[in-house]
């Protein structure tokens, strides 16, 4: 399986509400419309839990290691094989798909301040 992470942060101005609710409920659902065209396995949103006073879970994390501020959440998807992919990103409608998918993440996605990578798994632990 081939897995593509895209820790995504939020456009200046626009609410951590406001983000995770397009997010969810708007690019969502375009993502699930076009997986088969772009054969995509698996797609899943993680969304950040915002700290609050009584738990500040990121900054205690964040602090502890010296890390940067936490994205506004992670995307990852999932592809059967290399070849998936390539010929997912080579079709027509795979392309077509790919493009409407990039023209909605301008909506909510500030891309200089996320990243984007392929990889593989490693189960260390699975209980």
């Amino acid at each position: 399986m081939i897995k593509m992470i895209y820790s995504v942060r939020r456009l200046p101005g626009v609410s951590h509400e406001d983000f995770h609710t397009y997010w969810l409920e708007t690019h969502g659902p375009m993502v699930k419309e076009r997986a088969r065209a772009m054969k995509v396995k698996r797609y899943i949103q993680s969304h950040t839990i915002p700290d609050t006073d009584e738990m500040p879970l990121n900054k205690t994390v964040q602090e502890s290691r010296g890390c940067e501020e936490p994205y506004d959440g992670a995307a990852a998807l999932w592809w059967g094989s290399l070849e998936d992919l390539a010929a997912g990103a080579s079709s027509p409608e795979g392309g077509t798909a790919a493009q409407e998918l990039l023209e909605d993440e301008k909506n909510f996605i500030d891309f200089s301040r996320s990243s984007i990578f392929f990889c593989e798994e490693h189960v260390v632990v699975d209980d």
